[in-house]
């Protein structure tokens, strides 16, 4: 843990950093000058899995519990694979240009190096997230808009 000098301007730099968190969708912020290293980090709201209505009443909750275990298991699986695209950066994901245009991949998409994959928003700035290598799209990991993290998988190409 690094140790800091104890100041007035750090309590106040740490109160207006976690209000600049507070009014954005950001849930994590980290601020280095010289020897001075403020990180302030909010929990994310819970997520809501809602279960198709294809099942029955009753074996829903059932069924919502065991997408959720699976996609945990199958993340930490997925983040060790060679092709894997990570996000680069905290933000919201988008995976077409604009709300109503096609995406930019999908599964089984043939991409180049350098191609757009998706956008992925932060601070109010898109950031095109290009192809690291060329390659087959063999699963999209993250849906539009959803909100990302650093190093968090986006896709994975083959």
């Amino acid at each position: 843990m690094m140790k800091t000098p104890k100041s007035p301007i750090d309590s106040a730099l740490v109160r207006e950093i976690a209000e600049l968190l507070s009014n954005s969708d950001l849930t994590e912020i980290e601020v280095q000058h010289q020897d001075l290293r403020i990180r302030v980090v909010r929990a994310p709201a819970p997520v809501t899995v809602a279960a198709p209505m294809a099942a029955p009443a009753m074996a829903a909750p059932v069924a919502a519990a065991v997408p959720v275990a699976a996609a945990s298991a199958a993340e930490a699986d997925v983040s060790k694979h060679p092709g894997v695209v990570a996000s680069p950066m905290v933000g919201t994901a988008y995976r077409s240009p604009e709300p109503n245009a096609p995406a930019f991949v999908e599964v089984g998409s043939v991409v180049k190096e350098g191609q757009t994959l998706l956008i992925v928003e932060a601070m109010k700035t898109m950031n095109a997230i290009p192809a690291p290598r060329s390659g087959t799209v063999t699963r999209v990991l993250v849906g539009n808009g959803q909100p990302v993290e650093y190093g968090e998988p986006l896709l994975v190409i083959e």
